[in-house]
């Protein structure tokens, strides 16, 4: 019996043995803590929603970065430094500025004439109506201005004697920049220069500039040769009835004065595009050798009228009508296209001294100036009336 016993304890002894040689698992006391009592831990970086980043950004716009431009009254203007969105102050404007940057316009002064509509892209031609600064032919529409997103308004042409006042008051009405640009016939490349400065187009204004500095050179050389003795006595007529006069030495008189002896000598001058009226007894007194009938006045009827056919020019046949198209070239408004009366006029008065290919010359400008692909046909159309005689197109 005792021999069992002490057996048994062997064997007890050796089970409790090989039990703790065993591997335990370990149990991780669950600790209920409170938050002032919270177990320090590594926190995770905080982290913005999409959402919000995007509410971030909508509510910090990019400021638009401005330069200081000098325009060519002397006044220091503030305007973006990459301007894609012009408006225009009136017909000058939109005639200078629609060759050097058609797709920056976001309207015009003057609704395009129906003559227009072959030459200018329907993009451009149904710009929206803005109206115009000064001409009294539809006011400056500042709510349509203010909705154009325009950022910067450019008004070419003569400075008025009000004209720092006018803008400077225009600019504090509406917060938008005003830009004025002097341009003159004989000055024209110095304004798309100047256009090209303000508008980060160099390298295109001066491709206009250069046009216009030749060609104004050529016209210079053409009267030389011509000699201020020998100038055609010209008069440029106008008005429903003929009797009005473009006078000499008024504005609207530049390119006549340059090219031809303008009879038309009167006291004061009228700066108005519909001339100074005169009479039938007056025409008859200074009987021209050629006579300029404005487009849609009575260039039709003088042939058969026999008033009319007691001048000189009407008699033998030298009386013409200024083309049209897209406006009068002869400048009215008086900008940019008194290019082509320069040209239309030089070849009419003096064939032999000035030796252009018309129509050459005339598609080359209306490409420039126009971005339009002048055909025979066309041209044929525009100068029906107004030189001796037309060429045919080529089959």
């Amino acid at each position: 019996m005792k021999k069992i016993t002490i057996v048994s304890l062997v064997l007890i002894l050796l089970l409790s043995s090989i039990t703790a040689c065993q591997p335990q698992a370990v149990q991780t006391p669950v600790v209920e803590n409170s938050p002032s009592e919270a177990i320090p831990t590594t926190a995770p970086e905080p982290t913005l929603s999409p959402t919000a980043t995007e509410v971030v950004e909508e509510e910090q716009p990019v400021e638009e970065s401005t330069v200081i431009f000098t325009d060519s009254v002397g006044r220091e203007v503030e305007v973006p430094a990459n301007i894609e969105r012009i408006a225009i102050s009136g017909p000058l404007a939109q005639i200078v500025i629609f060759p050097l940057a058609p797709e920056k316009l976001v309207g015009i002064a003057t609704e395009w004439n129906e003559a227009a509509e072959p030459f200018i892209p329907a993009q451009y031609y149904n710009l929206p109506f803005l109206g115009q600064l000064y001409g009294g032919k539809g006011e400056l529409n500042l709510e349509t201005l203010l909705a154009s997103d325009a950022q910067v308004v450019i008004d070419v042409g003569e400075p008025k004697d009000t004209i720092v006042e006018d803008l400077d008051a225009l600019q504090d009405q509406t917060g938008l920049p005003f830009v004025h640009i002097t341009a003159y016939t004989d000055g024209m490349g110095d304004a798309y220069r100047m256009l090209g400065k303000l508008l980060n187009m160099e390298e295109s204004a001066e491709v206009l500039a250069a046009y216009c500095d030749d060609f104004y050179a050529r016209t210079l050389n053409i009267v030389d040769q011509v000699g201020e003795e020998n100038k055609t006595g010209v008069l440029y007529l106008l008005g429903d009835t003929g009797l009005n006069v473009i006078a000499q030495n008024s504005y609207h008189a530049e390119i006549i004065d340059l090219l031809a002896n303008n009879l038309a000598v009167v006291d004061s001058p009228s700066s108005k595009g519909t001339g100074n009226e005169t009479d039938m007894e007056q025409i008859l007194l200074w009987d021209p050798e050629v006579i300029i009938f404005a487009p849609d006045s009575i260039y039709d009827t003088v042939g058969s009228d026999p008033t009319w056919q007691n001048l000189t020019a009407i008699k033998n046949g030298t009386y013409y009508e200024v083309p049209f198209g897209p406006y009068n070239w002869l400048g009215f408004p008086p900008s940019v296209q008194r290019y082509l009366g320069m040209m239309w006029m030089s070849e009419l008065l003096y064939p032999d001294v000035a030796g252009y290919d018309l129509y050459q010359e005339v598609a080359n400008y209306y490409k420039l100036f126009y971005h339009a692909d002048l055909t025979e046909e066309q041209y044929n159309d525009l100068v029906a009336n107004s030189i001796h005689k037309v060429i045919e197109p080529v089959n």
